[in-house]
């Protein structure tokens, strides 16, 4: 009798995160700002973070989607969305850093929070906010809840 070879195998594995975030609840891009500020300073490139939300708006996780150079990062709609499916989040927040410490959006910054937040739409998930933290300055591009 043959046996089937597996074609492959799905594993969450979870992130270990350098910041310790107990059940965090975020009331406003700057609860953000203070629970992210430090561990962004020490960045010479961007990067970008989704957090994971419950239907409380508590964190549930958090997770880097992609790390960039000093001046732009390549982030992709679905891998965003798998890190959401596989936690089950109702909805997240997306943050990332500029190093050159202008936390100003870019246009690219911009487009991509609007994509997300028509993804999001789709899938029954809200794209709360889109934080940006530039040298303890922080700016949030899109409006929070």
């Amino acid at each position: 009798m043959a046996r089937a070879k597996r074609l492959y195998e799905l594993k969450i594995i979870r992130e270990k995160s350098e910041i310790y975030l107990p059940s965090l609840q975020f009331r406003n891009s700057a609860d953000i700002y203070h629970a992210f500020n430090e561990y962004f300073a020490k960045e010479y490139r961007e990067k970008f973070i989704i957090l994971p939300l419950n239907a409380k708006n508590k964190l549930i996780g958090f997770h880097t989607v992609s790390i960039g150079s000093a001046t732009s990062t390549l982030v992709h709609p679905r891998e965003v969305f798998t890190t959401v499916c596989e936690c089950s989040a109702a909805s997240i927040i997306l943050l990332h850093n500029h190093p050159t410490g202008d936390p100003v959006p870019s246009a690219e910054d911009l487009a991509i929070t609007r994509r997300l937040r028509e993804i999001g739409e789709v899938m029954g998930v809200r794209v709360l906010d889109h934080v940006i933290i530039g040298c303890n300055r922080v700016m949030g591009s899109v409006p929070f809840f």
